[in-house]
C-alpha cells in the first residue's frame, strides 16, 4: 500500500515537472504542419500516463509538434488489448504505425525518438 502510493505520488510529481519545463514545439509553415498532421494520422502511442519514458517520448512529440493519437494502455481495456494481440506484448511506450496498409509496432523510448526525428525534425 505504501510503495503503491509512493509510486503514485512521483508520478505525479514527473507528470508535474513534466509541465512546467515542456520544451517549445518547432514552428513550420502552415503547409510544413499540414504535411507533418496528414503522415501523423497513422501515428498512435500506446503509453502509460505517469511512465517517465512515456512522457520523455511525449516531450519529443510536443518539442517536434507532430499530433499523435494517444492511447492509455493502462486503465483502458480495448487498448492494453490491442497492443497485446497486435503488438506481442504490453510494454510502454509503443508506437504502432499505419503505412502500407500494415501496422510495425516500434518499442523503445530512443528508438521512437529515434524515428520520430528522423521523420519530423527535418519538415
Amino acid at each position: 500500500m505504501l510503495i503503491k502510493a509512493l509510486r503514485i505520488g512521483l508520478g505525479q510529481i514527473i507528470i508535474f515537472i513534466d509541465f512546467i519545463t515542456r520544451p517549445r514545439k518547432l514552428k513550420r509553415s502552415a503547409e510544413a504542419q499540414a504535411q507533418v498532421e496528414r503522415e501523423a494520422a497513422g501515428l498512435a502511442l500506446y503509453q502509460f500516463h505517469a511512465c517517465p519514458f512515456c512522457v520523455k517520448t511525449r516531450r519529443n512529440l510536443h518539442r517536434l509538434n507532430v499530433p499523435v493519437a494517444l492511447r492509455d494502455a493502462k486503465n483502458d481495456a480495448t487498448h492494453r488489448q490491442e497492443l497485446l494481440e497486435q503488438g506481442g506484448k504490453i510494454q510502454v511506450p509503443c508506437l504502432r504505425i499505419e503505412e502500407q496498409g500494415g501496422s510495425r509496432w516500434l518499442y523503445e523510448s530512443k528508438a521512437i525518438s529515434a524515428y520520430l526525428n528522423e521523420r519530423f525534425a527535418a519538415q
